[in-house]
């Protein structure tokens, strides 16, 4: 199974991708194979053609597994995140590719973000997302047990929609 993060922060090296890779490593046991870490980017999001954001949309959509993460901002994803995904063609730009939605907030007040902003553009793309978005609080995030409940519940789900 191919693993990739994708994380939509404005800071490079964020507690987002943090927290992102401990959930792909709680999910498959690994770490994962590649890490976009979009603001790395730069200002290749901006337009189209670019060659290294070229490479990293097709290293997702290789993937089996993708774990697409952002920290929440004015209650969404952030717009970093918004430029990468936008360079995914609607419909098929993420077929075959199993996505788990993450988003890290200050508190409960946006615990249904990641569910009703992040997952259905995920799915508008193509792609499969077979569990609940996942809310994490951004100083808790590396404890086991902010995420035991929902791996509990769903990663024989998740692992099971890659094939794997």
């Amino acid at each position: 199974m191919i693993t990739t993060v994708v994380v939509g922060n404005p800071k490079a090296a964020s507690h987002t991708l943090e927290a992102a890779t401990l959930v792909a490593e709680r999910l498959t046991g690994s770490e994962p194979d590649h890490v976009v870490d979009v603001i790395e980017l730069g200002a290749g999001l901006l337009g189209w053609g670019d060659a290294a954001v070229a490479e990293a949309v097709r290293t997702v959509a290789a993937s089996d597994l993708v774990v697409v993460a952002s920290p929440t901002f004015k209650a969404t994803y952030t717009g970093v995140l918004k430029l990468f995904l936008d360079q995914f063609d609607t419909g098929d730009g993420l077929a075959g590719v199993v996505a788990v939605p993450l988003m890290l907030g200050a508190g409960p007040a946006h615990a249904l973000a990641p569910e009703v902003f992040l997952k259905p553009v995920l799915v508008e793309l193509g792609a499969t997302v077979p569990a609940p978005a996942l809310y994490l609080n951004d100083r808790q995030y590396t404890d086991p047990a902010s995420t035991e409940a929902w791996l509990e519940r769903w990663r024989d789900v998740v692992v099971a929609a890659t094939g794997g």
